[in-house]
Formats: structure tokens, C-alpha cells, sequence
């Protein structure tokens, strides 16, 4: 069989297939988290780069057009010892969830409505960025249908190998606690 190079396509369909035959994988080259919580994910910028020039050879654009946010906030204090001084922080995290509309186009005219959802979680005021960029990868690799690292659908550890067990606990009376927290303090 003959390796021609694929012809520009002229519509919205042909344009979209084009850019699915022409994409290779994306390789997981990302760490995301710390310790036993981390996992091999997919960069965006990794994304970005394979499929933006594939795009525009294409004659493809996508825009998002419309963004429903819904944003949670969680704060809490956290209780420290530091030199025998109890310190308490205030701590927040905000979590993000958008859907999130978009339209791609074809230079010919022709457009598709495509949807897409993310959520970002952080503790300041990066999770509306975390969320909206989830929500465009995540968009980008399954409308062209791109394989991301060796295996598509699960890390080759699940996720549910590195959670201990819950361990039954034991209530301890006020009085005990007490004085076991005394006899911290006493070294």
C-alpha cells in the first residue's frame, strides 16, 4: 500500500477524521501529586503542541462560547504545635467544577456544538484555570480520539492499591486523653 499524504479536507466530518488519522499518542509525562497519591497524567501544553498545527492544517477552530461554573469553598482551621506553642492556621480550598460549551469550526463554515466538563481544586484562586484547562484537554483528546501513555483507561496500579485499610478506632475517655496529653507535654 502506498503512503500518499492525506488530501486538505473540505468539510467539518473530513476535517475532524484528518486530524484523528494524523495524531499519534500523547505520552503521560506528567507527575501530578506527591508520595503514594501521585499518578502519570498527560500535560496540556503536550496536548496543545501535537494537536494545534494538526488543527489549522486542518481548517479547524474551537472556541469555547460559553463557561457554568459552580464553585465550592471549604475552610477549616489547622491545629500545630510549633516550640510547645499550640498555633491555629486558617486554611481554604476552593473547588471548581465547569461545564463547559464549545464550538468547533471549519474554515468552510460549517460548526459542531461540543461540551466538555473540568473541575480544579486549589487553595487560592488558581482552581477556575484548573478547571477550564481539564475541561479543553480532556475535550481535545477525546473528540480526536487521542491514546494517551501505554494504557488508556487506568494506571497500571489502581488507585485503590496504595488506600489503607480503615482501621476500626477506638474511643479513648476524655479523662485518658487528658492525661496522656499531659504526659506528652512532660516529655
Amino acid at each position: 500500500m502506498e503512503n500518499k499524504e492525506i488530501e486538505k479536507p473540505a468539510n467539518l466530518v473530513d476535517a475532524i477524521n484528518y486530524v484523528m488519522l494524523k495524531a499519534k499518542n500523547v505520552e503521560k509525562s506528567l507527575t501530578v501529586g506527591t508520595g503514594n497519591n501521585s499518578y502519570a497524567g498527560v500535560s496540556d501544553k503536550d496536548v496543545k503542541e501535537l494537536l494545534q498545527p494538526l488543527l489549522a492544517e486542518a481548517g479547524l477552530i474551537i472556541v469555547a462560547t460559553n463557561i457554568e461554573p459552580t464553585v465550592t469553598i471549604d475552610r477549616w482551621d489547622e491545629v500545630n504545635n510549633y516550640n510547645g506553642r499550640e498555633v491555629i492556621r486558617k486554611k481554604m480550598r476552593v473547588l471548581t467544577e465547569a461545564k463547559v460549551s464549545y464550538k468547533i469550526q471549519h474554515r468552510n463554515g460549517e460548526s459542531m456544538d461540543l461540551m466538555s466538563y473540568g473541575h480544579g481544586i486549589d487553595a487560592q484562586d488558581k482552581s477556575p484555570g484548573k478547571a477550564t484547562t481539564y475541561a479543553l484537554k480532556y475535550l481535545l483528546l477525546y473528540t480526536f480520539l487521542i491514546p494517551t501513555g501505554a494504557i488508556d483507561d487506568t494506571d497500571s496500579k489502581h488507585s485503590d492499591e496504595h488506600i489503607s485499610p480503615v482501621v476500626d478506632k477506638k474511643t479513648i475517655k476524655p479523662e485518658d486523653f487528658n492525661k496522656a496529653l499531659g504526659l506528652v507535654r512532660a516529655g
